[in-house]
C-alpha cells in the first residue's frame, strides 16, 4: 500500500476514532478514579475492589457486546438512505430492549457471585468486601447500557455530540462521591470500598440522563431518536451480530477473570499487583476499541453503499496505526515505571513495596501484551464490518482458552514463574488470538472484488 493510500485510509479512520478513544478514555478514567482511592485504603481493599470489577466487567463487556452492532446497522441503515428516520428510530428502541433485559440479567448474576468465588479459591476476607462493593455497583449496570445504546446510535450517525464532555464530569462527580461515601461527611463514617460501588452506579445514571437530554437538543440527532419506529423491527439485526460480538467480547473477559482468578490463588499481592497493572493496561486498551469500532463502522458503510474502498487496505491501516500507538505507550512503561505505577499506589510500606515490585516486573510484560491485545481487538472490529462476527469467536476460543490459559497455568500457576508465567501465558493467548483474526481478514478481503450491501 503506497503512503498517499496509507494516509487517506488512516485518516478516514481517524476522524471517526478520535473522538472515540477521547470518549473510551474519559470514560476508563471512572474505574481508574476508583482503582486509585481504593489505594487509599490499603492492598486488601485493591485486592477486592480488582476482583469485583473483573467480574463486573465480565458481564458488562458480554451485555455490551449485545448492543455494540447498533452503529453498524445505523450506518447502514443511513447509507442506504441518509432520511431514514423510522428505522433508525426503531433501532434504537430495539436496542434499548435488549440493554434493559441484559442489565437485568447482568444484576442478578452480580449479586450472587460470592459462592461462586469463595468455590475458586479466593480469599475469605476478599470475597467478602468483593461482594458487598458488587452490591453497590451492580444497579449501575442498567443505566451503563442504556448509555451505550444511545452512544453506539449517534455513533452510528457519527454525531458522537458531547460524550467526550459527559463522560468527563462524570469522572469529577464520581471521584467526589466516592470520597464522599468511602470516609463519610459531617461525622458520619462513610461505608469504605461499598461506598465506592454506589457512587459509580449514582455516576452511571446522572450521565446517561444528560446524553439522553443533549440528544433531544441536537438538531441532527433528534429527527432520528424521536421519529416514530417503522413497523419492522430489527432485534434480528441487532443480535445477528451482536450475540457473536457479545460471545466474542465475553470469551476475553471471561479469559482475563480466569487470569485473576488463578492469580488470587498465588495471593493478596500478586491479585493487588495484578489489578494495578491490569488498570493500567485497560486504559490503553481504550486506544485498541477507538481503532476498532471505528475501522468496523468504516467497512460496515463502504459495504451498503456499494463503494469501491479496498477493505483490505483499511485493515492495514488499522494495524500500522495500532503499532504506531502502542509503540509510543510502551516507551512510556520502559522509560517510565516507577511513573506510572506510582498513580495507582505508593510505597508507604513494606507490604506496599512488595506489591509495587511485583507490578513494576508485570509492566514490562505488558509492553509486548498490549501490542497483540490492540492487534486483536481490532481484527474483531475488521470482520464484524466484514459481516464474520461468528469467526471473531471462533478464534477468541481458541485463542484464550485452548492456548492462552492452558499456557497460563503451565507456566505460572503450576510452573516455578508464578505471577509472570500467568502473564507471559496471557501474552500468548492474545498472539494466538490476534494471528488467526487477521488470517481470516486477508482470506476475506483477498475475495472480495467488491464490496456487498447488507441487508438492514
Amino acid at each position: 500500500m503506497t503512503s498517499t493510500l496509507w494516509r487517506t485510509h488512516s485518516q478516514r479512520i481517524l476522524s471517526l476514532a478520535f473522538p472515540l478513544i477521547l470518549t473510551q478514555f474519559a470514560s476508563v478514567a471512572l474505574s481508574t478514579t476508583d482503582i486509585v482511592m481504593m489505594g487509599m485504603l490499603g492492598p486488601a481493599q485493591i485486592a477486592a475492589g480488582g476482583l469485583g470489577f473483573i467480574v463486573f466487567n465480565l458481564l458488562r463487556t458480554t451485555a455490551v457486546g449485545f448492543i455494540t452492532p447498533i452503529s453498524n446497522v445505523v450506518a447502514s441503515q443511513l447509507a442506504g438512505m441518509p432520511s431514514a428516520h423510522a428505522p433508525i428510530a426503531r433501532t434504537a428502541r430495539d436496542g434499548l430492549v435488549i440493554a434493559t433485559l441484559s442489565g437485568l440479567v447482568c444484576w442478578g448474576g452480580l449479586l450472587g457471585v460470592g459462592p461462586l468465588l469463595s468455590v475458586l479459591g479466593q480469599p475469605p476476607e476478599i470475597v467478602r468486601m468483593t461482594s458487598a462493593f458488587l452490591v453497590g455497583l451492580a444497579p449501575g449496570m442498567l443505566p451503563l447500557l442504556w448509555f451505550q445504546v444511545l452512544r453506539n446510535f449517534s455513533i452510528g450517525l457519527k454525531r458522537p455530540g458531547p460524550l467526550v464532555k459527559i463522560t468527563l464530569l462524570s469522572v469529577a462527580a464520581n471521584a467526589i462521591l466516592n470520597y464522599v461515601l468511602m470516609f463519610g461527611v459531617a461525622g458520619w463514617k462513610g461505608m469504605g470500598l461499598v461506598g465506592i460501588g454506589y457512587a459509580t452506579t449514582i455516576v452511571q445514571l446522572l450521565a446517561t440522563l444528560l446524553f439522553f437530554l443533549a440528544i433531544r437538543r441536537d438538531d441532527a440527532l433528534r429527527p432520528y431518536l424521536m421519529a416514530a419506529p417503522s413497523k419492522r423491527s430489527f432485534y434480528a439485526d441487532i443480535l445477528r451480530l451482536g450475540v457473536p460480538t457479545g460471545a466474542a467480547f465475553a470469551s476475553e473477559a471471561g479469559f482475563f477473570a480466569a487470569i485473576t482468578l488463578l492469580i488470587g490463588t498465588l495471593g493478596a499481592e500478586a491479585l493487588a499487583a495484578h489489578t494495578i497493572v491490569n488498570q493500567a493496561v485497560y486504559i490503553v486498551l481504550m486506544i485498541s476499541i477507538g481503532l476498532s469500532h471505528a475501522s468496523s463502522i468504516t467497512i460496515s458503510e463502504s459495504h451498503a453503499s456499494q463503494g469501491r474502498i479496498d477493505t483490505r487496505q483499511v485493515g492495514m491501516a488499522a494495524i500500522g496505526l495500532g503499532i504506531l500507538c502502542m509503540t509510543g505507550i510502551g516507551l512510556i512503561y520502559l522509560l517510565l515505571p516507577q511513573s506510572v505505577l506510582s498513580i495507582f499506589m505508593r510505597a508507604d510500606t513494606a507490604l506496599d513495596a512488595q506489591v509495587l515490585a511485583l507490578a513494576r516486573n508485570l509492566l514490562y510484560i505488558a509492553i509486548i501484551l498490549q501490542f497483540f491485545d490492540c492487534l486483536q481487538n481490532v481484527g474483531i472490529g475488521a470482520l464484524r464490518g466484514l459481516d464474520h462476527a461468528k469467526e471473531s469467536l471462533v478464534f477468541s476460543l481458541i485463542g484464550y482458552w485452548l492456548v492462552g490459559l492452558p499456557c497460563a497455568w503451565l507456566m505460572g500457576g503450576a510452573g516455578v514463574l508464578a505471577l509472570p508465567g500467568v502473564w507471559i501465558g496471557l501474552t500468548i493467548g492474545l498472539l494466538t488470538t490476534a494471528g488467526l483474526l487477521w488470517r481470516r481478514f486477508f482470506q476475506l478481503t483477498g475475495k472480495l472484488d467488491q464490496p456487498h450491501p447488507r441487508p438492514f
